[in-house]
């Protein structure tokens, strides 16, 4: 009998799952808060995440549980393991991708590279903070935050001070200088065997990551191993399984400081699918259901994703696809299903090849067909 896994979350995430699911011959249920979700075609359940009943429900007719994001809380998580569901990542693990200020006391606690930080409750002592750190700090809210949201640059207390309210503790970090931001994903199953893809580049505009480039420039040696190594270290560390993404920030003096943690197929990944061996959604599932892990090299020299922001003004992504697939006819287009909205990932484009300038003209050819 095929083995099912469940997701929690119907977001383009869990629907890039699905391809993969597909081709292994594996069940994929999802339980998706509303209809019409981008999963929408594997949604077989609607509900509320954050309900122990109702994910408890979904449980029943799944092998495992893994997610299309990190925000269930730690209840009905704990609550599936205790009626002896198998959950990937475990609540142990998944709970320093969702408060940052744990991922920092953890990391920090193993000796792995992060900027300077404290746990702050108060204007007085975010004044400490910035007065030790040049007058300037990043101020991050410990949950619930991506894409810039939840994250805010303040050059004094008083900036801060509205996040305060109601006796909010939160995370304060110094303001890195850094000369390019880079990712490296690594997938581990329960029986502990670990696959890396190579390290990539990544852009952001506004907070929100525009493009990625895989492997990075001038990353071979040095930079490789030592991003390898600290992924490596957090994924053994926390007991991570499936597939686990470390943002982290290049300094001016060479050093890498790891930034974020996700643990789930990540937007940095999304390369992959054209890209790589095996792409992070299927490497996701093997991973989670302890089936062995698949080869992660890459098919092209170099592979430019870009990310397809907001979308058109009018329409939808489709009724750009006449003009955008006959320009560019070897960039493979990912389309969300989601509404066009300013700011939004409805999708991405994935060019590769032997020449990165080219790869790269390509790739943002193609993504422009489908801006305002």
């Amino acid at each position: 009998m095929s083995p099912t896994v469940g997701v929690i979350g119907g977001g383009q995430l869990a629907r890039m799952m699905v391809p993969a699911a597909i081709n292994l011959g594996i069940d994929i249920r999802v339980l998706a808060e509303t209809a019409g979700e981008s999963a929408a075609i594997a949604v077989t359940d609607l509900g509320d995440y954050r309900d122990e009943a109702t994910v408890l429900e979904f449980a029943q007719s799944v092998d495992v549980i893994t997610f299309d994001h990190e925000h269930v809380p730690q209840s009905v998580l704990k609550a599936l393991v205790a009626a002896g569901v198998s959950v990937q990542p475990s609540p142990d693990a998944l709970l320093y991708a969702q408060d940052k200020l744990l991922m920092r006391e953890r990391l920090s606690a193993l000796g792995l590279p992060v900027p300077d930080w404290a746990r702050v409750t108060s204007v007085d002592e975010l004044d400490a903070f910035l007065s030790d750190h040049g007058g300037q700090g990043v101020l991050k809210t410990p949950r619930g935050g991506y894409d810039g949201k939840g994250v805010r640059v303040v050059r004094s207390a008083a900036e801060g001070a509205d996040w305060f309210e109601g006796g909010a503790e939160l995370l304060v970090e110094e303001l890195v200088s850094f000369t390019r931001e880079l990712a490296q994903l690594v997938a581990r199953r329960p029986s502990g065997d670990l696959e890396l893809w190579p390290v990539v580049e990544t852009i952001q505009r506004d907070s929100v990551c525009a493009e990625v480039i895989a492997p990075a420039p001038n990353s071979a040696g040095k930079v490789a191993d030592v991003a390898a190594d600290i992924a490596t270290s957090i994924a053994e560390a926390l007991g991570v399984t499936g597939v686990l993404a470390v943002e982290m920030f290049q300094t001016t003096d060479e050093r890498l400081l790891i930034n974020e943690l996700a643990m789930r197929p990540h937007n940095t990944g999304h390369w992959s699918i054209d890209g790589s061996t095996t792409s992070q959604f299927e490497q996701h599932l093997r991973a989670v259901l302890d089936l062995p892990l698949g080869a992660t090299g890459c098919r092209d020299e170099w592979s430019v994703m870009v990310n397809i922001l907001g979308g058109p003004s009018n329409g939808s992504l489709a009724d750009r696809y006449d003009l955008a697939l006959a320009d560019q006819p070897t960039v493979k287009f990912h389309n969300y299903g989601k509404d066009p909205r300013p700011g939004r990932k409805v999708g991405h484009v994935t060019a590769g090849g032997d020449d990165l300038d080219d790869v790269v003209y390509r790739a943002r050819a193609a993504s422009a067909f489908f801006d305002n």
